[in-house]
This record gives C-alpha cells, sequence and structure tokens, in this order.
C-alpha cells in the first residue's frame, strides 16, 4: 500500500469552483481498481502555534494497493478529461508518494 498526498495550490479565489470540478470526479476515481481511499482537504484553524494554514490550497489525501495502480489512476481518461478541466484554476501541484514505515 502506499499513500499519497497532493497539494495543489487553487487560484485565488477559485477554489469552490475547483471543488465542484473535483468532487465530480471522486466517484469516478474511488471505482478505480487499487483505490483504497481518496478525499480532498482543506486547512482547518485549530490554534496550534505550529500549524501552517493556506486557504488556496487543496491537499488530496489518497491511499491506493500499489504504485502501479497509482498509475494506471493518473492515465485513466477521467483523470485526463479532469486535468483539462481545472488547469485554469490551478497554479502549482506537489506530490507525496509515501509507504507504511
Amino acid at each position: 500500500m502506499i499513500c499519497v498526498i497532493a497539494s495543489i495550490r487553487i487560484r485565488e479565489g477559485a477554489r469552490d469552483a475547483f471543488l465542484e470540478i473535483f468532487n465530480q470526479n471522486v466517484p469516478k476515481v474511488k471505482a478505480e481498481t487499487g483505490c483504497i481511499e481518496y478525499f480532498p482537504t482543506v486547512d482547518v484553524d485549530a490554534g496550534l502555534g505550529v500549524q501552517l494554514l493556506d486557504g488556496r490550497v487543496v491537499n488530496i489525501i489518497e491511499k491506493w494497493e500499489s504504485v502501479a495502480a497509482l498509475h494506471e489512476h493518473l492515465a485513466a481518461p477521467h483523470m485526463l478529461e479532469y486535468k483539462e478541466k481545472v488547469k485554469d484554476l490551478v497554479e502549482e501541484v506537489s506530490l507525496k508518494v509515501l509507504q507504511p514505515a
């Protein structure tokens, strides 16, 4: 199993539009072979001094059965369509691919 944290920096004022498009794609992703978990998250102020808050970042939390399943996910037709729909709403994407220690 691998875990993925995809951090997506959204253009100013575009978060709601991005999340609407993203959430429309979630059922298709969850139906993919190898998908264990897949959901978007946004920062919540927990009042912790060390916490970094950024209202323009959406973090996608993902769990996949394997790296191969992640690669298949990224190449899926619905993901290519999703990327096309959000390309003007997104400024930057970074990924962390992790495994349990």
